[in-house]
Parts: structure tokens; sequence; C-alpha cells
């Protein structure tokens, strides 16, 4: 079977600290390392595992924080730059998804780097008025297709947050989180080592994990950070605005209502 991995930057090992995770910065570089080694442990544990092809899709700022020339074998395909309105392309040639390098929506208290989709603008998602981070929209998209997300790598935060969507989901904690720019971080060599074991477990096991399905229609809220923020309602008439900073949009599908947005 193939297996969809979906990154991010904020839950890779060894990240706690916004200089490693944005462009420009000068420890990005030491990021997007980080973030290959684990996606290298990731297809190793799942190859390991018996599955037949691994893609990857770099799915931090605009998808160019991976090294493409230190992916491994294992991978064998990347998904890189812009792919329109579908968030998870490949998945219609894979059986299951493992998000990995995930972080706490935002206001999670002690969770690293702790956000939802962007600090910059947004305060707050909910789906269907509970309040949600990118590891429910992502499950969701997923869940959607008929695909269960059976991994996530992370924080505390971030795996309490998957278990309490998807009981059954295989966590590898590489990390314990403090406040939002520290915590207690696994050794990297030890982090990738858990990273495989899990991924290799998660393939094994992956028919006792339910895709994650929200009632339908999705109501998807924002809250941003600024009054005065909000789209104009010319460009999305389908909006319905809450407040001077909330909106709310309705969708059949969870990757609609994420590009409705």
């Amino acid at each position: 079977m193939n297996i969809l991995i979906m990154t991010d930057l904020e839950g890779i090992s060894g990240i706690y600290a916004s200089d490693q995770v944005l462009p420009g910065e000068r420890r990005f570089n030491e990021g997007r390392e980080f973030m290959t080694a684990d996606i290298n442990a990731c297809a190793r544990g799942l190859k390991r595992a018996g599955a037949k092809k691994v893609y990857v899709r770099d799915c931090h700022g605009g998808s160019y924080t991976l090294i493409q020339e230190r992916i491994s074998e294992d991978v064998d395909y990347l998904i890189l730059g812009d792919v329109g309105q579908d968030r998870f392309l490949g998945l219609d040639d894979c059986q299951a998804v493992i998000l990995l390098g995930y972080h706490a929506m935002a206001g999670t208290s002690s969770a690293i780097l702790e956000h939802t989709m962007s600090s910059s603008y947004v305060q707050n998602y909910w789906i269907n008025g509970k309040k949600a981070g990118e590891f429910a929209i992502d499950a969701g998209i997923a869940g959607d297709m008929g695909k269960p997300v059976i991994m996530v790598s992370g924080d505390d935060k971030l795996c309490s947050e998957a278990k309490s969507l998807v009981p059954n989901i295989y966590c590898a904690e590489v990390k314990k989180g403090v406040t939002a720019f520290g915590g207690v971080l696994l050794p990297l060599e030890k982090a990738r080592k858990l990273i495989e074991d899990t991924a290799y477990e998660a393939y094994k096991n992956m028919d006792k994990i339910k895709p994650l399905v929200f009632k339908k229609p999705i109501r998807l809220r924002v809250e941003r950070v600024e009054r005065g923020r909000l789209p104009l309602l010319a460009s999305k008439p389908y909006m319905k605005i809450i407040d001077a900073r909330t909106y709310e949009v309705k969708a059949d599908t969870m990757n609609e209502a994420l590009f409705r947005i």
C-alpha cells in the first residue's frame, strides 16, 4: 500500500524557535535539514513495514523547506510548489496519511510554536462550533476521501490534540512543550529512531484507525488577529460575518471549506 506524508516544520525534531522555521532567518537552513532527516526516518520505517510507495508533500510555507538532494531513496515522489486547491494531491493513489512535524492549535498552553495556519493573521478556527487546528482540518480533508491519518509527530500537546480526535492514532512525541518557544526535546537521533519505529507500527496497524469525518455541511469559522481584516463581502458573498474579527463559511467538504476561507 502507498502512504502520503504531509509535512509541517514547527513539530519537527529539534525545532523550538521562530528563527528555525522562518525563511531568511539565521537558523532556517538548520530547520530544513531537520525536516529532511525526519522525512527520511519516517519513509524508512514505512518501507521497512512493507509500504510500496511513499509520497511526500512539503506543506510548510511556500513548499520550499525540505532539501531535495538529501531525500533518501525510500521516498518515491515529492509534491512541491503550488498545487492549486487540491491540498492532498497524490492521496488518490494512497491508502493512508501521516502528518509529520505538526503543531498544536492556536492558543494551546505550553505548546511549542502553536498557531493555526498563520500566527500573523489568524487567532482561532472552529469546525462546526468546536475550536480546531491544522490537525483537525487536514485529518478532515483526508477523512472526506475515506483515508485515515495513521500517525503524527510533534510535541506532547499536538499528540494529545490528535488523540482526542483519532483515538487509535500513532504519535511520535519528539518533544514536550514548556513555553511557546522552548521545551524538553529528544536528541535528534533518538527522535528520528522514534519516528521510524512509530511509522513502522502505524503502517502495520492502519486497519485499526478510522478516517476522521465531520458532520456536513462543514461550518468553518475564522477569527482574525486584528479587527478590520475581514475579507470584502463582495469577494466572498457566501461568508457570514459574525463580528469585527470573525466570519464563517459553509461547504460540502473540508477541502472546499478551507479554500473558501
